[in-house]
């Protein structure tokens, strides 16, 4: 079962797993069960960068992938935590900085940041396409403190 608030003998895995059709409010139920988790393994001060980044990379499932499928993964580790979405489109992740030719009405265009923002607020990120179709894109954020592996 996925349910961040009904665990099994009160513990949680190392790892956490689900698979879905994102929506519009998706991110924010993701970033409650990240923190969720998060707290439960002792690392809190990642919260603020790990939600952060996968809001971005949600963000991206919702706006580029036409059927919008995707899973999520979250591993515990010994040094941090790192953080999958894996999507059904198989373009690889576009990173480049908006300039003020993609403006409209003299501001700058939406989107275009979100990978830039995940690279400021991550130790590491990085994707890797998927045999036949889709691709996942990975994020890690290191703890300060050593946790148990």
């Amino acid at each position: 079962m996925n349910h961040a608030t009904d665990l099994p003998n009160g513990t949680i895995d190392a790892r956490y797993g689900i698979r879905f059709t994102v929506g519009e409010h998706s991110a924010r139920q993701l970033r409650r069960i990240l923190k969720a988790y998060l707290v439960a393994w002792e690392m809190p001060e990642l919260t603020e960068a790990a939600t952060l980044a996968l809001t971005e990379l949600v963000t991206n499932v919702v706006r580029h992938v036409p059927d919008r499928r995707a899973a999520l993964l979250m591993l515990r580790r010994a040094d941090g935590v790192r953080v999958e979405v894996t999507d059904t489109c198989p373009r690889p992740p576009r990173t480049h900085r908006p300039s003020l030719s993609t403006a409209v009405d003299g501001e700058p265009a939406d989107g275009g940041r979100g990978l830039l923002i995940v690279d400021a607020v991550t130790d590491r990120w990085g994707w890797h396409p998927l045999p036949g179709r889709g691709k996942t894109v990975w994020f890690e954020c290191h703890s300060a403190v050593r946790t148990p592996g």
